[in-house]
């Protein structure tokens, strides 16, 4: 879902810009996705994290919506392994972070995907999704890692 207009954040210096890849271990290779608004006042981005011979998916984010929220956070992994995490998100606009376990690597960085869904309160079944933000970029758009 790509963003609508910039929000006063973005014009003071940078969407998402208190945790951006400064929550990001020293010496850590990040490949992250773009960074998401939803309508509903949900913001997240989601990164691929690898370093020592681990790796793990973390999702920024950020909730505006005055409800708290789920999120599902999953690592998918080469060979058809995933590891899937749930996070509430409370209603406080401050920004946060969710993340897998670290697991031993399974190859490349470039071989992972990690994918954060955000969706509203109420029974699951009703639950509307909010946002759906991955580690991957668009095609041509530059990666934060090296392999």
């Amino acid at each position: 879902m790509p963003r609508k207009s910039p929000s006063k954040r973005e014009a003071e210096g940078g969407f998402l810009s208190e945790f951006d890849r400064a929550a990001v271990p020293g010496g850590a290779a990040a490949r992250c996705g773009p960074e998401l608004v939803a309508p509903e006042g949900v913001e997240a981005q989601t990164c691929v994290l690898s370093r020592g011979g681990e790796t793990w998916a973390r999702t920024y984010h950020r909730n505006t919506t005055g409800e708290e929220l789920r999120s599902v956070l999953t690592l998918m992994a080469p060979g058809g392994r995933t590891v899937e995490l749930h996070c509430a998100l409370a209603a406080d606009d401050e920004p946060g972070s969710c993340e897998t376990p670290r697991e031993p690597s399974a190859g490349k960085l470039s071989a992972y995907r990690a994918v954060a869904e955000f969706a509203g309160a109420g029974p699951v079944e009703e639950a509307p999704l909010l946002l759906r933000a991955g580690s991957d970029r668009a095609p041509g758009d530059a990666d934060t890692a090296a392999d």
